[in-house]
C-alpha cells in the first residue's frame, strides 16, 4: 500500500531501529504505562481519550513495541468508543487506531460496527464540506427558524488541516474524495506569497503546520507528484523555519521553536527530498534536548512536562534525523 499513513509509519519504524536499544525500551516503557484501566490513553491529565489513544498507538507501532496486551486492551475501549460522539479529529483518531491495530496485531475493534458502516462514515465526512472546497471542524449549523436568537453557522469556510484529515480518512477507508477538484481549487486558495500554505482564508503568513498539511492533501490527491516549482516554494519556505535553538518554528513571528513544528516540517522535508535544506544536527540535538531520561519528550524548552502526543513527535524527529 501507497498510503500517506503507510509510508509515514514505514519510514519512522525504520529510522526507529537505527536507534539504540535502550533509548527505544525507555520510551516503550514510558507509552505503556501511559494506558489506563479501561485500555485507552489519557493527555496530561483527565480520562482515556481517543486523540491521545491515537498518539500513543503510533508510539509503539513505530517502536515496534505494541504487543497483544496493549492491543486487546486498546481494541476494547476503541470498540466502546463507537457509541459515542465524536468530531472529526476524535473519529480520524479512531480510524487510524484501528488500522494500526488490523495491520499489526489482526485485531478489528470494528468488527461489531453496522455493514453499512463506511457507507455512514463518508456521508458524516460530507457534512463538512464548506462552500469553499475544503472541510470543517464540524457540520454547519443553520439559524433558528423562528428568526429568534440562532446558533449561528459554523463550517463555513474550511480549514487546511481538517481538510487533510478528511482526505486521510478517505483513503483510509478506500474511497476517493468527492468532487476532488474542488478540494485542490481549495489547497490552492491557501497558499501563500512566502511559499507555505495557512490554516484559514484570512491568514496573510504561511506556517509550518498548515504547509505540511497542504502538502500532504496535494501528495494524497496527486498520487506525490508536486510539480518541480511547487515543491521549490514550499521547502524554500519551510528552509526559513529553524529557530537559534534548531528546532522549527510554527511562523516566522514566533522566536522559540516546538516539537510539533519540528516534526511535521521535517516529515514534510523528508517527503521532498529537501531534509538537508536544514541543519539536520542541530534539529536532532534540540530533539533530544526535550527527551526526559525515563522515557517521554516534552513538547518545547519552555515546557516541563511530558505527553503521549509529544512523544510521538520527539519519536518522528529522532528517527528522521538521526
Amino acid at each position: 500500500m501507497d498510503h500517506y499513513l503507510v509510508q509515514l509509519v514505514a519510514r519512522l519504524f525504520e529510522g526507529m531501529a537505527r536507534l539504540p536499544a535502550p533509548t527505544r525500551q525507555r520510551h516503550v516503557r514510558f507509552l505503556t504505562a501511559k494506558q489506563n484501566p479501561d485500555g485507552g490513553f489519557s493527555g496530561r491529565e483527565g480520562p482515556s481519550d481517543l486523540y491521545y489513544t491515537g498518539f500513543a498507538l503510533r508510539g509503539l507501532a513505530v517502536l515496534d513495541a505494541l504487543s497483544a496486551d496493549v492491543g486487546k486492551r486498546t481494541a476494547g475501549f476503541l470498540t466502546k468508543s463507537l457509541a459515542t460522539q465524536a468530531g472529526l479529529v476524535d473519529f480520524f483518531s479512531l480510524l487510524y487506531s484501528s488500522l494500526l491495530l488490523q495491520t499489526s496485531l489482526g485485531l478489528d475493534p470494528l468488527s461489531a460496527s453496522p455493514r453499512d458502516w463506511p457507507e455512514r462514515v463518508a456521508t458524516f465526512l460530507e457534512t463538512l464540506r464548506t462552500e469553499d472546497g475544503g472541510y470543517a471542524k464540524a457540520p454547519e449549523i443553520s439559524p433558528r427558524p423562528s428568526g429568534g436568537e440562532g446558533t449561528g453557522v459554523r463550517g463555513r469556510a474550511g480549514s487546511t488541516y481538517q481538510s487533510f484529515l478528511v482526505a486521510l480518512c478517505y483513503e483510509m477507508l478506500g474511497r476517493d474524495i468527492p468532487k476532488p477538484d474542488e478540494l485542490m481549487r481549495f489547497v490552492e486558495s491557501r497558499r501563500r506569497e512566502d511559499g507555505g500554505f495557512v490554516e484559514i482564508q484570512a491568514m496573510r503568513r504561511s506556517g509550518t503546520n498548515p504547509s505540511a498539511a497542504g502538502v500532504g492533501l496535494l501528495q494524497i490527491q496527486k498520487g506525490a507528484s508536486l510539480t518541480a516549482d511547487e515543491k521549490k516554494l514550499v521547502i524554500d519556505f519551510l528552509a526559513k523555519m529553524p529557530s537559534g535553538e534548531g528546532g522549527l518554528r510554527a511562523n516566522d513571528h514566533i522566536p522559540l521553536a516546538d516539537l510539533l513544528s519540528t516534526f511535521t516540517g521535517c516529515w514534510t522535508l523528508a517527503q521532498l527530498g529537501a531534509l538537508d535544506r536544514i541543519d539536520k544536527t542541530a534539529a536532532l540535538r534540540y530533539a533530544q534536548s526535550l527527551e526526559v531520561p525515563g522515557g517521554g519528550f516534552r513538547g518545547g524548552l519552555w515546557d516541563s512536562d511530558v505527553d503521549v502526543e509529544y512523544t510521538f513527535y520527539g519519536l518522528g524527529c529522532l528517527a528522521l534525523l538521526t
